[in-house]
């Protein structure tokens, strides 16, 4: 309770007034929360007796002035009038991204820029949680600060992380830094798990003056370290399902692989049609296949075959709601999570060859130029000639001698026609640098290297490309034969214009150009600029912050056209077997074919919202995989120096990636001895203070591994001269 103040006269200390805007400053930061004297003096870090007097005597003048309201004796909060009067606009919801230091930015659900959350104003909020949140008076020269009020919607209540147990509790420290506190266990929640090892863990409530949420645990993975344990660790830290349930793969082994003779005069046949398919080496579900076919005018025949998925999974099935509930598939280092069982995915719907498969068909005429001259879309029954893996077509491509080369080097040089118009046309040619391992029998990696797209790689690229295209274009172009129907849409909205130029100045600080003008300009333009950092240190960082500043491509029934690929309409139609809406598009096209009724969009717009938000979380997942496999591969060579390249700078350290891995780590400020080193963030260097020396981004370095954690996927380099 407040005391009360007295009439008798005390001396004041000097800048009353400086300390009153101060204690405004506490209630105007957070204008719904109340606060008492005592909490006010411990936000102004004061401790002395006359300071807090003085805070008391502030409060109360501010009461009485009515520029703060008490809620209960000795509670205060601003007084409403003082809020912005444009009531509903200081109100925003977004998605919460939470920083390791618990505090947090919030993605505005409207757009615009995110609003920073300080870490005592985020009301038990954690990562990717959907909020409400309260808009403070925008100050000049400041970021948009607010304090979350709601949570909407929890993103998850399930989280991994290691053990550590002492007589009277437990807490378990989750593995992700998204995840800033630790969570309780309760002896008698901890189910038989022991100290130190992993396991899932349930948020089960969290009380109100609680720093930490409450949990129990759910399920025990191991020992940390073991490459099963850590590869269902990353998949259940994004809620992905560690196997089938028995009644989903019970139904996969009653499905039938004969093909009735009914169903095979119902399909144009193409089984007499050279066919093939081309994949990675590893690969064990082929959902794609190329067929062709030279014609007696002089043109070609191009078959693009995609595997019949939805002619075994009817909808709404007991494998059909499992695969949507996974909605893809995903791809770790050592292994692959399938949407669908095996029977299905590896054996009953792939399309091996010298076997007859049923597939759904995108077939074109095309001449020497990749010019369209017809097209044909339906159900087909082929009979693929040969598996083909992309060395050996790129082998064939390169020498131009092998197994059916006469074929590949057509197919080839059509799909490179069909690649340069897309360029003409304003595609960004966005390529990707896989990181691959070599693993032993217990999943260790013995090696590292890096699988880049190659010419047989973008000839099954392009092909793919085509067919989404054109099967967009079926039955998203209005004509007056059809009504405008619901359909399933890959989009890629335009890039924001301010992110852009602030992209644009960021180059030319580093030597590069960027040309926004417009549209064809800006892919010509970053085409050329992936072309010149190619192996240089700031490539990585390049190309993230590039793709950053792209909008995301996701799934929606409202067609804008896919920017970075210049396409007005297109899909994805040729992966069935492993993304839950290329599946949703063959029914579709079935069903329009059939000439039926269009579906509800506002069914399918949340199927297409739920799918794109899997896409993500799959992404999210095989990347920590791979990041867990760089740290582990350095694990056993700490001490040995490796090459780098410096690939960022903050004000804790250098980031530099290993040349040949990839393999990205830090060497902290704090390490670097021979001087005192500061960033200069505007030059994208650190400076040493007495010598002047600078390590810069995209400089050559040479490192020592200094420590790995392998919990945290985090590695520590030492810089040499």
């Amino acid at each position: 309770m407040v005391k009360k103040v007295t009439s008798k006269k005390k001396r004041r200390p000097k800048g009353k007034n400086a300390f009153t805007e101060s204690v405004l400053a506490i209630f105007a930061n957070s204008p719904l929360r109340a606060f008492n004297y005592k909490q006010v003096a411990a936000q102004l870090r004061i401790s002395d007796k006359a300071s807090k007097d003085l805070v008391n005597t502030i409060l109360v003048e501010l009461l009485e002035s009515g520029t703060i309201i008490e809620l209960k004796p000795g509670k205060y909060k601003l007084h409403e009038k003082h809020l912005d009067p444009g009531h509903a606009s200081q109100y925003i919801t977004g998605i919460v991204d939470m920083k390791q230091t618990g505090k947090a930015y919030i993605l505005n659900d409207e757009g615009g820029e995110d609003i920073f959350i300080s870490a005592n104003n985020t009301y038990h909020s954690l990562n990717g949680d959907r909020v409400k949140v309260f808009l403070f008076p925008k100050r000049k020269g400041r970021k948009t600060e607010g304090q979350i009020i709601e949570i909407l919607q929890r993103a998850k209540k399930q989280y991994v992380g290691t053990l550590a147990i002492s007589k009277q509790f437990g807490f378990l420290i989750p593995d992700h830094k998204s995840m800033p506190m630790d969570i309780f266990i309760p002896l008698k929640e901890l189910k038989g798990a022991r100290n130190g090892q992993k396991a899932i863990a349930r948020i089960s409530e969290w009380p109100e003056h609680s720093k930490n949420p409450f949990g129990t645990i759910v399920k025990v993975l191991g020992t940390p370290g073991d490459n099963e344990v850590e590869m269902q660790s990353i998949l259940a830290e994004y809620d992905f399902p560690l196997s089938f349930p028995d009644n989903v793969t019970k139904e996969a082994l009653k499905i039938k692989q004969d093909i009735s003779r009914r169903e095979i005069a119902n399909r144009k046949d193409f089984r007499d049609v050279f066919t093939i398919t081309i994949d990675p080496p590893d690969a064990k579900d082929f959902d794609d296949a190329l067929s062709l076919r030279p014609l007696e005018n002089g043109h070609y025949e191009v078959g693009i075959h995609i595997a019949d998925v939805s002619f075994y999974v009817p909808q709404d099935g007991i494998i059909d709601k499992e695969a949507f509930k996974r909605a893809t598939s995903i791809y770790m280092v050592d292994r692959v999570i399938p949407m669908l069982p095996e029977e299905l995915s590896n054996n009953i719907c792939s399309l091996s060859p010298n076997d007859d498969k049923l597939c759904f068909s995108m077939v074109f005429e095309l001449d020497d130029n990749a010019r369209i001259h017809d097209q044909w879309i339906g159900r087909t029954l082929i009979n693929s000639n040969r598996r083909f893996n992309y060395e050996e077509v790129q082998g064939i491509i390169e020498s131009g001698n092998g197994e059916y080369s006469k074929e590949i080097l057509i197919l080839h040089d059509l799909a490179s026609k069909l690649r340069e118009e897309r360029f003409r046309n304003g595609s960004f040619n966005f390529e990707t640098q896989e990181v691959k391992f070599t693993l032993d029998e217990k999943g260790k990696p013995l090696s590292v290297y890096i699988k880049e797209q190659k010419e047989s790689n973008k000839l099954v690229e392009d092909f793919m490309l085509l067919a989404n295209r054109r099967v967009a274009e079926l039955i998203g172009k209005v004509t007056g034969k059809y009504k405008p129907r619901t359909f399933i849409y890959r989009i890629h909205d335009t890039p924001n214009l301010e992110k852009l130029q602030n992209f644009s100045q960021f180059l030319k600080k580093l030597g590069y150009k960027l040309n926004v003008s417009n549209r064809k300009s800006l892919a010509t333009s970053f085409n050329s600029l992936f072309r010149q950092i190619e192996g240089k240190g700031e490539q990585n960082m390049i190309e993230t912050i590039a793709i950053r500043t792209m909008s995301k491509a996701v799934y929606s029934t409202v067609n804008i056209g896919h920017y970075g690929l210049a396409f007005n309409h297109y899909t994805h139609f040729t992966s069935p077997i492993r993304r839950y809406p290329d599946l949703i598009v063959h029914r579709l096209l079935t069903r329009y074919l059939d000439n039926k009724h269009s579906v509800n969009q506002e069914e399918y717009e949340k199927k297409c919202e739920y799918a794109s938000e899997m896409e993500r979380k799959a992404i999210d997942a095989e990347r920590e995989s791979i990041k867990y496999k760089q740290a582990e591969y350095l694990l056993d060579k700490i001490g040995q120096e490796f090459e780098g390249l410096i690939s960022g700078v903050s004000k804790w350290g250098i980031f530099v990636e290993l040349i040949g891995s990839k393999s990205e780590g830090m060497v902290r400020l704090s390490d670097l001895m021979d001087d005192f080193y500061y960033l200069d963030e505007e030059n994208y260097m650190v400076i040493g203070n007495r010598y002047g020396h600078q390590y810069k981004l995209g400089d050559r370095v040479s490192i020592r591994v200094k420590k790995i954690d392998l919990s945290r996927k985090e590695m520590d380099f030492e810089m040499l001269d």
